[in-house]
């Protein structure tokens, strides 16, 4: 409808200013924006910017997978082999961070749980994993049966004696 078609109709139209208010959200000021620091900062997939997860965190980690029907699985690597490097991994290119896959595999721990509706029985693994190889990065990844992809993937164990977390703000420059 034409804009002049329009007027008559507009005319009869009344509008009132809404009584809800937006609340306003201010924008981040500079100094909590953060310039990533490309040398030695090393970290694991999803959440391996936040300290370690507690087993509470963990487990409700565990329920949203269990809830969306993903199929978790448990991985370990000891700490020679849990980072990507030169030494451990071919790359088509020089770049390497969280989630890049070129030739970069971990251990499985056990098979994909596949037809998994307990969280407890993915809980008791992942202690099971931690007893058997106390000295080992263990990560937890979820797959998608229907896309056919990892969806989800964090560290539920570092080394006792792992020094490699480093807080966001010693992370940038």
């Amino acid at each position: 409808m034409s804009a002049i078609a329009c007027k008559p109709a507009c005319k009869a139209m009344s509008f009132k200013a809404s009584k809800a208010s937006v609340p306003l959200v201010r924008a981040p000021t500079a100094a909590r924006m953060q310039v990533w620091q490309p040398n030695n900062n090393k970290f694991f997939e999803t959440f391996s910017f936040l300290p370690p997860l507690t087993d509470d965190q963990i487990a409700k980690q565990v329920d949203y997978m269990i809830a969306n029907t993903y199929t978790p699985c448990l991985e370990f690597a000891n700490k020679t082999q849990a980072y990507v490097s030169s030494e451990n991994a071919s790359r088509l290119t020089n770049g390497a961070a969280a989630s890049y896959y070129d030739n970069r595999y971990w251990t499985m721990w056990k098979l994909p749980m596949f037809g998994c509706r307990d969280g407890m029985q993915v809980l008791k693994e992942i202690v099971a994993c931690s007893k058997a190889f106390p000295e080992a990065y263990i990560r937890l990844v979820a797959f998608d049966a229907a896309r056919q992809v990892q969806v989800m993937g964090f560290l539920v164990q570092r080394p006792e004696n792992s020094t490699d977390f480093q807080s966001p703000s010693s992370r940038s420059v």
